[in-house]
């Protein structure tokens, strides 16, 4: 089986490899084609690869290209994981912002739409090719934001494009681990959008076990997301939110950190990632473990400015571990092997969520087999959710607008809707800022 990764030299690329390699059953992937537009960076991570599979019987055959429609042709699956305007591009978007007081972050508010805007277009480009020269081939979007490239994917390649994201994974385990849980036992009822999305329940054995965890202050003061947001204000919501809703639930405050911050966290994996692949460019280099100690790093101070606004310490141990690769070999072996499963994905809605249409992407827990990933029914949500929601989908839908009309007035109007961004002035102002930055957005006229 035929397995195409697209930012093929992106540092997390190890991670996806590594899980291919401890997959020993019949109709394992076999082939990985790596591919960039850059070539040292695909020969940086080339090389990683070939020490994680040194020694390793039946590893798959890696290739690397930057020829696309090389890559694609003959691909079971597609892993698309680009960035579009790279790190440094993410730090743009996050320079940008701040200095007119709003969020930067990439997936969120104004910087979640500048990022998008320059997504879409090339994520719509590839899409149609995969159409043309991979028909029958499945794809899996890591490509953030994620929700909203998804969803723009569709259009073209329908529920053959699955959008994946660790956070639901990662606050699913922590809330079973601290209830004592087995996380491979337990349903989780999580609801929302990318980035935007809630845990209601967590059942084990039939028994909704989240009650006596919101009943509890110190079991809920003993993990992430306790720390990030406080007992007080979880028990108020009767739920535990996706960790990215502290830009919303305490906006000035992330804000304030990131200006205050000596780095904000793009600058810091530009730095970060140029030490690591010029690093690469010596041949004597340990290739693996220069990587390994890169990616401790990175991963130990991961929304680090929150936890600073929060006064949440560092991050546990357990939770330094990614998840986003367990959860896309998860989706692969289902769908090939139709090994149903239950994952947490971004798929269309198809009236799960009755306040958005049948095309709307969310983020529910799915039903997969080699059909692909079916949405599962879940409760409304209540009317402070419902709300952001829908604004938010409605911000998302005005991007995709923008990104098909090359509308610099739709572009506005996106980041005017936005909640995390309180002026239509300062909207103009940010479309002026990275559409001056940013050279993939000259289409916005």
């Amino acid at each position: 089986m035929k397995l195409t990764i697209l930012g093929g030299g992106g540092f997390r690329v190890p991670l996806v490899y590594g899980a291919l390699l401890g997959d020993r059953a019949e109709g394992r992937v076999t082939d990985v084609v790596l591919h960039d537009l850059d070539a040292g960076r695909l020969s940086a991570v080339a090389r990683v690869l070939s020490e994680q599979a040194a020694g390793v019987p039946g590893a798959p055959a890696v290739t690397a290209t930057t020829d696309l429609d090389e890559a694609l042709r003959g691909a079971d699956f597609i892993f698309s994981a680009i960035r579009v305007g790279g790190l440094e591009g993410r730090a743009a978007d996050e320079r940008i912002a701040l200095a007119e007081g709003v969020l930067g972050q990439e997936t969120v508010g104004a910087g979640g739409i500048a990022y998008g805007l320059r997504t879409v277009p090339v994520a719509v480009d590839i899409a149609r090719r995969i159409a043309r020269l991979a028909p029958d081939a499945w794809v899996i979007n890591f490509t953030n934001p994620a929700g909203l490239v998804t969803e723009a994917m569709s259009r073209h390649l329908g529920h053959r494009v699955i959008g994946i994201c660790d956070s639901p994974v990662g606050l699913g385990r922590r809330i079973a681990r601290i209830l004592g849980a087995n996380p491979r036992e337990a349903w989780i009822d999580y609801v929302g959008l990318n980035h935007l999305g809630w845990v209601r329940g967590l059942r084990v054995a039939g028994r909704d076990q989240l009650p006596r965890l919101l009943a509890d202050p110190d079991l809920l003061g003993s993990f992430e997301e306790g720390k990030l947001f406080g007992a007080e204000w979880l028990r108020s919501l009767g739920a535990i939110p996706n960790e990215y809703l502290h830009y919303y639930y305490f906006n000035r405050e992330a804000v304030r950190a990131y200006q205050e911050a000596e780095k904000t966290r793009g600058a810091f994996l530009r730095d970060q990632q140029e030490r690591f692949y010029e690093a690469m460019r010596r041949p004597d280099a340990a290739a693996l473990a220069t990587w390994d100690n890169t990616r401790a790093e990175r991963e130990a101070t991961y929304m680090s400015e929150s936890r600073a606004a929060a006064g949440a310490g560092e991050r546990e141990a357990d939770d330094l571990s990614g998840g986003y690769e367990k959860v896309a070999l998860a989706l692969m072996r289902a769908i090939a092997r139709d090994e149903r499963t239950t994952l947490i994905l971004n798929v269309r809605n198809h009236g799960t969520l009755s306040v958005l249409d049948a095309d709307a992407v969310i983020e529910v827990p799915c039903l997969v087999d080699a059909n692909g990933a079916h949405p599962v029914a879940v409760d409304p949500l209540p009317d402070h959710a419902t709300g952001l929601v829908c604004a938010v989908k409605a911000v998302e839908r005005e991007v995709l607008a923008a990104a098909e009309s090359g509308s610099r007035t739709t572009a506005v109007k996106a980041f005017a809707l936005h909640p995390l961004v309180d002026s239509v002035n300062v909207a103009r102002r940010l479309v002026e800022g990275y559409t001056g930055a940013h050279p993939g957005l000259a289409y916005l006229t």
